[in-house]
């Protein structure tokens, strides 16, 4: 898993990276679905399976953002 930072213009515009497009074919363009966690914004690719619906539906099987977040950094130790 790779972790960035990108800065946010006061448009609120941001750019993905070129090889992140590349990788969930969006280099042409596209749809991407923002899932607001409260402490955390999710983006993910838009499409067919609802992953919005499935980032929420993992968040809360796991007892909320907390504990996932809890959870995930125990995995990912540079997300900590």
């Amino acid at each position: 898993m790779t972790v960035s930072s990108y800065r946010v213009s006061e448009r609120g515009q941001m750019a993905l990276p070129a090889e992140a497009r590349r990788r969930w074919n969006l280099a042409e363009g596209g749809a991407v679905e923002i899932a607001d966690l409260g402490n955390a914004l999710v983006i993910v690719p838009a499409g067919r399976g609802g992953l919005r619906g499935l980032v929420r539906t993992a968040v809360e099987a796991a007892g909320g953002y907390e504990k996932f977040a809890s959870a995930v950094a125990d995995q990912e130790s540079e997300l900590a």
